[in-house]
């Protein structure tokens, strides 16, 4: 039986988030955001969208909604015209988050 979450959950708008905890998100959705985006109610009733990422010590909930994920990914230069983390960004961020980047990363086993 899974234990439960203890860590704190913090709800964010990406832009507002510090840029390792960006780079530490794209690491983990190299394909884009808008495929892995939740739903929830907030404590006013409202449905909100979020994109879910455990960090080391916090459980995040970076608010944003399908057009929102989609523009990011659209702006960022980080991803090419597909919407794809672009491979040379990968790597460095992959080294500059070693530790954090291997607990999160969904995609990992895919890749081995």
């Amino acid at each position: 039986m899974a234990t439960p979450n203890t860590k704190p959950r913090v709800i964010k708008d990406f832009d507002k988030l510090d840029q390792s905890i960006q780079e530490q998100i794209k690491l983990a959705y190299p394909l884009g955001f808008e495929e892995h985006l939740v739903h929830f109610n907030n404590r006013e009733g409202n449905r909100i969208s979020a994109l879910p990422f455990e960090a080391e010590d916090k459980y995040y909930l970076v608010r944003m909604t399908v057009s929102e994920a989609q523009q990011i990914i659209e702006d960022d230069e980080d991803y090419d015209e597909d919407g794809n983390l672009k491979d040379d960004i990968k790597e460095e961020y992959q080294e500059k988050h070693e530790d954090e980047s291997e607990e999160h990363d969904p995609y990992a086993e895919a890749e081995s």
